[in-house]
């Protein structure tokens, strides 16, 4: 099970998933917080819960129960019941414990739970009414990706990071990620110098099936590779040299981003606004052998010394998808497997 401790002031908030052993406290935390809350019409069900009925729930799915010197302050349960992802029910902080860290605390360890249980994200519902909860989501990179019954459902699909090896590891890598992207996907691209954000995208490009060597557009900012089939074109830009967004405006991405995939090196701070969603895609070289470099690339993945990169360093990747186009994505479970 999933433990863990967070520091919060003076003192600490201890937190753990937990089985149907803990369901009295579970539901005791969830009719202190949710008996709190505004009245809602139709009412929130919360209040049905019965010691009984979080224990099949916990002994279903599991959940989170946050201690702090010992009391129960915080709660939730897990739902299991969508391919792929892990819902998040009954999300309760004791109301004398509000404003502590609690909730944040609660679902950065339920995303660590839904990574290791090898999901893609997360998803829960929560009532629009309640402008005050909704927006805790957004915030943390939920977005709204339906509407059941009175709530609106929020998705997050999490990041990823693994090791790329070689140079020809980093352009399969580019060759799945290709697999994934359709017209008006963009990624933006960053990393330090030789971390292989030009190889990564000659992967995108020999996936997409495009036309000419994808080689750094330094010196011309934007370059076209048409597709030789019936797929998009690649528009790879190099933003290095753009002094800001107004020169970002002048290479007139708007009018090509819809129709084709758009590829930003260098892109962070600048890029984004080219569309609601996005890859956030990093690339590091890391020291070999640090903490650094094993808690990015994950503990089941390899990390010895690439042979294309200097004595000491290893290269990992992350992908963090942004906005509605990814929220209930497949993409981590497609690029780790």
């Amino acid at each position: 099970m999933t433990t863990g401790t967070r520091p919060e002031g003076r003192s600490s908030l201890s937190l753990a998933e937990v089985g149907p052993d803990r369901a009295a406290e579970v539901a005791r935390v969830v009719h202190r917080a949710f008996g709190a809350r505004p009245r809602l019409d139709p009412p929130s069900t919360a209040m049905d819960e019965t010691v009984t009925s979080v224990a099949e729930a916990l002994r279903a799915d599991g959940g989170l129960l946050v201690l702090r010197q010992d009391q129960p302050v915080g709660a939730l349960l897990f739902d299991s019941t969508v391919p792929g992802r892990l819902g998040l029910r009954r999300v309760s902080v004791d109301p004398a414990h509000q404003d502590h860290g609690v909730a944040s605390a609660m679902v950065g360890v339920a995303e660590d739970v839904a990574a290791a249980r090898g999901l893609d994200g997360v998803w829960l519902d929560a009532r629009d009414e309640l402008a005050e909860t909704v927006t805790f989501w957004l915030r943390r990179g939920y977005v709204v990706v339906d509407r059941v019954g009175p709530s609106i459902r929020l998705a997050k699909t999490l990041e990823l990071a693994r090791a790329l090896p070689t140079a020809d590891d980093t352009r399969e890598f580019g060759r799945r990620l290709a697999a994934q992207l359709v017209p008006g996907d963009l990624v933006v691209l960053t990393g330090s110098l030789g971390a292989g954000k030009t190889t990564l995208t000659q992967g995108i490009g020999a996936g997409l099936g495009v036309r000419g060597d994808v080689t750094s557009p330094t010196f011309v900012i934007s370059r076209v590779h048409p597709s030789l089939t019936t797929g998009p074109e690649l528009v790879h830009v190099d933003a290095y040299r753009l002094a800001g967004t107004a020169e970002l405006d002048d290479l007139d991405l708007d009018a090509s981003v819809a129709d084709a995939v758009t590829v930003v090196e260098w892109g962070e701070g600048l890029a984004e606004r080219l569309g609601q969603s996005w890859l956030d895609v990093r690339l590091d070289l890391l020291e070999h052998g640090g903490k650094a470099a094993l808690a990015a690339a994950g503990p089941d993945r390899d990390v010895r010394r690439p042979p294309d990169l200097d004595p000491g360093e290893v290269r990992v990747i992350t992908v963090r998808p942004r906005g509605p186009r990814w929220a209930t994505s497949r993409l981590r479970s497609t690029l780790l497997a």
